[in-house]
């Protein structure tokens, strides 16, 4: 029988004045969550996303609950110009930044033989290259302040095969390995790296692109009955980003209740 969802836990200021940026984070996913989380518990945050008006919609519902509306910022994650601004642009906002979250990402469902080249690069782009631009560009700023906490979002499907999924698979084994490579270069400078691995989190537009049946299919395999919450997995990437995991690093861990 599957169990009921659990209540998000009371914030215990992990993120006391610490400042955010999380991008893609307009909605009801996995972004919405972490940057509503970093809120709670006490960032100052600055959210990016493509879509102007969710955006907004976004940062409005975050101030509700947390007393503090973030700052936003839009940004094409494929686009390295924008990036660039996107960095500057929060650097200005909040004076510096503590932590990024790089939480865009693109998946689809496509077996190979049918999947086009545009297909293949486009989710690679806005998933793995994204997360190597976004570092690349905040990096600096973190190394010259001698501290600073990187989480990237990627996916049990960088470990696991699934029909497909061949290009979002890839795209999120290469954030596992980018994660590990970039953080023993970080680590020098007192910066972390680290990742997290969701296997399956509800939520609205998840369902617009994945098959029928193929959701159901997933949810059973859980050993919960059930897929998580997007603030379950938003919790993890808190604790990576706060002093809780301050010995972490080139890590990527796994939120997951699935069995093979």
């Amino acid at each position: 029988m599957p169990q009921l969802p659990p209540t998000p836990p009371p914030p215990h200021g992990l993120l006391a004045e610490r400042t955010v940026l999380v991008t893609a984070a307009a909605g009801t996913g996995i972004g919405f969550a972490t940057a509503k989380r970093c809120a709670e518990e006490g960032a100052r945050l600055c959210i990016s996303d493509l879509h102007e008006r969710r955006l907004e919609e976004s940062a409005d519902a975050i101030a509700e609950v947390a007393g503090r509306r973030p700052e936003t910022l839009l940004c094409d994650v494929t686009d390295g110009e924008q990036i660039r601004r996107l960095i500057r642009g929060a650097i200005e906002a909040l004076g510096h930044l503590d932590v990024l979250v790089n939480n865009a990402g693109l998946g689809g469902f496509s077996p190979v033989v049918e999947m086009s080249d545009e297909q293949w690069h486009r989710v690679l782009d806005v998933t793995l290259h994204s997360t190597f631009r976004m570092t690349r560009e905040v990096l600096p700023h973190m190394i010259d302040r001698g501290r600073g906490a990187i989480v990237n979002n990627a996916s049990v499907l960088g470990w696991r095969a699934q029909k497909g999924q061949s290009h979002y698979a890839a795209a999120k084994a290469g954030v596992m390995a980018f994660t590990r490579c970039a953080a023993l270069e970080a680590a020098e400078s007192n910066v972390r790296i680290n990742a997290v691995a969701p296997s399956l989190a509800m939520h609205e537009f998840l369902s617009k692109v994945t098959p029928d049946g193929l959701l159901a299919e997933l949810v059973g395999r859980e050993a919960f009955g059930r897929a998580a919450e997007p603030f379950e997995i938003a919790n993890v990437i808190v604790f990576l980003a706060s002093d809780y995991a301050s010995y972490m690093t080139g890590e990527v861990l796994s939120v997951s209740s699935q069995h093979p």
